[in-house]
């Protein structure tokens, strides 16, 4: 008896500590990717009737908000470019000469991935912790938009708790209607210590039948001086690759 008042007392003394939603997200964050990076990405928009376009990206961040992508293929947009800081979104023609603004809920790619997907920063930038709980083998992190600019007013983020590596996330509006859901699949070893899913998928209630995949290849660690990350570097992001 008297051990078990004793156990009784601890409990009460001591209650289960709250999850670290916050810590949780910004583990998330760098299992994703690291601080400064290059990667190329291929992004494949699948039709109802099942035709394809593909584009193929490559893309360098730096820090949790700045990340710049050029467009290798194809042909038709091959060189054309684009630039996020923050919330602030850009788009470079070669043929118009100068940057043109896009929004977040735009998309470069005309498929179900929108411009705040294909240019995504840190979630921990945009995002705060609402709520996070324990499942089996995942958290359930419930995110708030920091500010009206962000793409999405909510975000339920499953994560693995083994890999700290999201598995889905449902992304949805002030009203609280879904938008889309990102799975997040076969996770590869991509070298430097960056391992992390190499597919995410993506299909919204908004697009019936519609559907669109970001493969990712050759992310590595690089750092960037800041001037890469400005509207006058757009026109030389290729000069990178060389």
């Amino acid at each position: 008896m008297k051990k078990l008042i004793a156990l009784l007392f601890c409990l009460l003394a001591f209650p289960a500590l709250a999850l670290d939603g916050a810590a949780i997200l910004k583990k998330v964050d760098r299992n994703l990717e690291p601080e400064s990076y290059e990667m190329l990405r291929k992004l494949i928009n699948i039709e109802p009737d099942g035709k394809k376009k593909e584009f193929v990206l490559y893309s360098v961040k730096k820090g949790r908000d700045k990340i710049v992508a050029l467009f290798l293929a194809p042909q038709s947009d091959k060189g054309r470019a684009t630039l996020r800081l923050g919330d602030n979104m850009w788009l470079y023609i070669p043929e118009v000469g100068k940057p043109m603004r896009i929004t977040s809920l735009q998309s470069v790619t005309g498929g179900v991935f929108n411009n705040a997907d294909i240019l995504r920063i840190d979630y921990t930038a945009e995002y705060d912790v609402e709520n996070a709980t324990e499942e089996k083998d995942r958290y359930l992190l419930t995110l708030k938009a920091k500010t009206g600019e962000v793409a999405y007013d909510k975000l339920k983020m499953w994560v693995d708790k083994k890999t700290t590596l999201p598995t889905d996330i449902e992304c949805y509006a002030a009203s609280g209607m879904l938008i889309k859901t990102l799975r997040f699949k076969d996770t590869k070893d991509f070298g430097g210590g960056i391992r992390r899913p190499a597919t995410i998928e993506t299909d919204s209630p908004l697009y019936k039948d519609y559907k669109s995949v970001m493969l990712y290849a050759n992310i590595k660690k690089r750092d960037f001086p800041d001037e890469v990350f400005s509207l006058n570097y757009l026109p030389r992001v290729e000069d990178l690759r060389k």
